[in-house]
């Protein structure tokens, strides 16, 4: 085959090199605009895995990358004077001349012809190539020119950074945090060869602007970040080699991902690697590892699946498919590790202490949990358990998920929530022997706190004939029947949700009917009642119609959450929950996509909040001051034009006012026509962002499977509390089982279970035992 590769980076080098390796008959050459052996940038990073891989590809390359690179294992962070160290990272470090200056050698060494001072236009420069590699950069010419069939997807994001170097020597992946008078800036730092450290200056734009960098040149933004950082710099310089760059030379980061990767262009078929095709952010150093797993990949195919030009279609289908994988699982976590270094400013430096943002900064791409830092650096996690725990006064080094908390008079003896999940088992909303037996079972299963269902203030304030209220006396002798049950029988507290379902209110059963949220027939045996809703929009198209509220409506019913909660107090409950999510009647007043009032309870963020506050306000008078009240929000509508996560935080801070303790994080149901991005914890982000910006503990909730999530959510402080829900369904004793599976044996069994204890805990040891011998092999 004939192959150009225009673009001479590590991928379209590394790419020809193995290529021409594989098959030393083919014709290949790489094309590259600068001058030889010459290129620009300081350090590039990439992990031992890739370095092995490498190995298993090309010895020699992988010899030669060897002995240039500096390898360490800690990172280390520098924040409000303190040092703090982890180690077991495992990085690669190797300047970037020097790295393509290894591979430019190896093509030559194999034959590969290489041509520099060529600044290549176009694909079609080249009508006699087979197949043409883009491995152009991330300002691809040839992605810029077929984009209507590569469809590329080029996000640019607000940090600013500028990417410099300094004669200083570090031994770890440094990470620097400096606050000036206006905000801010944090430094990547790791050492590259025996002389360099690669020094990229982040912060976000209103910071950068606010210092008027804007306006600043290459030497006075050199000259402002020695000043900033020289305490750590001790008398050692920054600086630039991008001299070639006009203007200013701080950049924003652009995240480029494509939907197809290849195409034909009537001569050669041309596929694009490397920055061209995709990036992912330097906050976690791995756009050279992208770039050289896609040359391995598609050589693979290539050699998998024949080297001739009749292959080359199959090869790039393949390509696509396999490697596609990898690299959305790599820009997830890039992506992440670039929003926290984004915010990392105004919603953790100030807020968390050093050894907290030490952890949540490590956790930031959600590729490494708990257990994993935890075979990483054991000393330091466990220190930093030990630091945890000594927050809440709970002794001895425990995982955080099993540290006490306290709000008010009540101290859960972990943190671990049973969701209020809905059973729908009550008859005249009674709850009976199913009920006891429910949250009995769960209450014994090791969690902190049980959380009934939602409970209805009123008849027609339940969403269908199954589920429980509150407004009788009959009602709260069942309730005090379990409670009771619970403070006798366990150590855990018992709290109640209390909600009235307006617009979603007399539908079906799940297993009844047309199913979950549809109405009930019109002739049902049991009745159907009217509903009342913020405004008169049905939840499903060919739903019922719901009454606007008027202000009798909303005195009666704010009367109904009054009697509900002082029967929820007589009944014996720890905690008491108001839930204003999932579009039910008060989150309906809430959402712009259900509040279509043109009076003083529809508008704006502050009328629409406006009822469900004065609702939470009478509950809150009534309800014992020594317990503690949360609120369930829905923090993202995942609807264009409803509530966001930046509204939520705003909701949020409204209710702390009103005398919240917590806010618990759901989102969605609002509307049905939501798109919510599902995956593992994938609601945590809103229970992260309102702690921090409106400075009220929370709840997470949502796809909160294992301990590893718990233990990372709650040392990261991305919330104080998790809520787990379906695997309780699943395991009553879940939270038993979990200790048990990650080793945690110091926790308190109910004693007629005490003998199943041993027995599930060396099950789960032999488990690690295997787990660790197979990774051994």
């Amino acid at each position: 085959m004939k192959i150009v590769s225009i673009g001479g980076g590590p991928s379209g080098l590394y790419f020809a090199l193995l290529m021409k390796k594989i098959g030393p008959h083919h014709d290949i050459t790489v094309v590259e605009r600068n001058k030889p052996y010459d290129t620009f940038g300081w350090g590039v990073v990439f992990s031992d895995q890739t370095l092995d891989n490498m190995r298993h590809w090309d010895i020699e390359t992988a010899n030669e990358v060897q002995q240039a690179f500096n390898h360490w294992d800690d990172i280390e962070l520098h924040f409000k004077d303190q040092v703090i160290r982890s180690g077991g990272h495992g990085f690669v470090g190797i300047g970037r001349k020097k790295l393509l200056n290894i591979l430019q050698v190896r093509c030559e060494e194999l034959g590969v012809k290489l041509l520099f001072e060529q600044d290549v236009d176009s694909d079609l420069d080249f009508p006699d190539a087979d197949l043409i590699i883009a491995s152009d950069g991330v300002n691809s010419r040839v992605r810029s020119r077929l984009s209507d069939v590569f469809k590329p997807d080029i996000v640019t994001r607000p940090n600013r950074f500028i990417w410099l170097g300094t004669n200083r020597q570090y031994d770890a992946f440094t990470f620097l945090f400096e606050k000036t008078e206006h905000g801010w800036f944090q430094a990547h730092v790791y050492k590259f060869d025996n002389q360099t450290s690669t020094f990229i200056v982040e912060c976000p734009e209103h910071v950068w602007l606010a210092h008027g960098l804007d306006k600043a040149d290459q030497d006075e933004s050199i000259a402002f970040c020695e000043n900033l950082f020289s305490k750590n710099l001790q008398g050692e310089k920054l600086m630039t080699n991008a001299r070639h760059l006009r203007g200013s030379s701080w950049l924003n980061f652009q995240r480029v991902k494509c939907a197809q990767w290849s195409s034909f262009n009537g001569n050669s078929h041309v596929v694009l690697l490397g920055d061209a095709v995709h990036t992912a952010h330097f906050a976690i150093g791995s756009g050279t590892k992208l770039a050289l797993e896609d040359s391995i990949e598609l050589v693979r195919q290539f050699k998998s699946l024949g080297d001739t030009p009749d292959r080359i279609p199959q090869v790039l289908q393949h390509y696509q498919k396999v490697r596609e994988i990898d690299v959305i699982r790599l820009q997830n976590a890039a992506w992440n590790a670039m929003e926290w270094f984004e915010v990392c400013g105004e919603r953790y430096c100030d807020q968390l202490a050093p050894e907290q943002l030490m952890y949540s900064m490590l956790t930031r791409s959600q590729r490494i949990s708990h257990e994993n830092l935890r075979l990483r650096d054991k000393e330091w996690l466990e220190g930093y358990e030990a630091w945890f725990a000594g927050q809440t006064a709970t002794p001895g080094i425990r995982p955080p998920m099993f540290t006490t908390y306290t709000q008010r008079s009540v101290t859960l003896k972990n943190r671990i929530v049973v969701s209020p999940m809905a059973q729908y088992a009550a008859v005249d909303g009674r709850v009976a022997d199913y009920h006891m037996v429910h949250l009995g079972a769960r209450a014994i299963g090791g969690a902190g706190l049980v959380m009934v269902e939602m409970t209805a203030p009123s008849a027609d304030g339940r969403i269908t004939h199954g589920c429980p209220g509150l407004w009788n006396d009959q009602q709260t002798q069942d309730f005090h029947r379990i409670t009771h049950w619970v403070h006798t029988q366990s150590d855990a507290k018992i709290g109640l949700q209390i909600g009235h379902a307006g617009p979603k209110g007399s539908t079906c059963r799940p297993w009844q009917g047309l199913g979950m949220d549809q109405p009930m027939a019109a002739d049902d045996t049991e009745g159907n009642w009217p509903l009342i809703a913020a405004s008169k929009l049905p939840y499903l198209q060919h739903g019922d119609v719901p009454r606007a509220m008027n202000r009798s409506d909303m005195d009666l019913v704010t009367a109904d959450f009054v009697n509900a909660t002082q029967r929820a107090a007589k009944a014996g409950f720890d905690w008491l929950e108001l839930h204003c999510a999932h579009g039910y009647l008060l989150s309906s007043f809430i959402s712009p996509l259900t509040n279509l009032r043109t009076d003083e309870y529809g508008g704006s963020m502050e009328n629409r909040l406006r009822y469900p506050l004065e609702v939470f306000a009478a509950v809150r008078k009534v309800w014992p001051e020594h317990l503690p009240m949360s609120v369930r929000i829905s923090a993202n509508d995942w609807v264009e034009g409803g509530i966001t996560p930046s509204d939520a935080v705003d909701i949020a801070r409204a209710f702390k006012a009103a005398g919240a303790d917590m806010i618990d994080c759901s989102s969605g149901q609002v509307s049905a026509l939501q798109k919510p991005t599902y995956g593992r914890m994938y609601q945590t982000p809103f229970a992260d962002r309102i702690r921090q910006e409106a400075g009220i503990a929370t709840i997470a909730v949502g796809a909160i499977s294992e301990a590893d999530h718990v233990n990372s959510i709650l040392a990261a402080g991305r919330a104080d509390l998790c809520a787990v829900a379906r695997p309780h369904l699943a395991n009553p004793a879940w939270t038993l089982t979990e200790a048990a599976r990650i080793g945690f044996t110091d926790l308190t069994w109910p004693q007629a279970y005490v003998s199943g204890k041993p027995q599930l805990e060396a099950g789960f040891a032999r488990e690690r035992a295997l787990q660790s011998a197979t990774k051994g092999d």
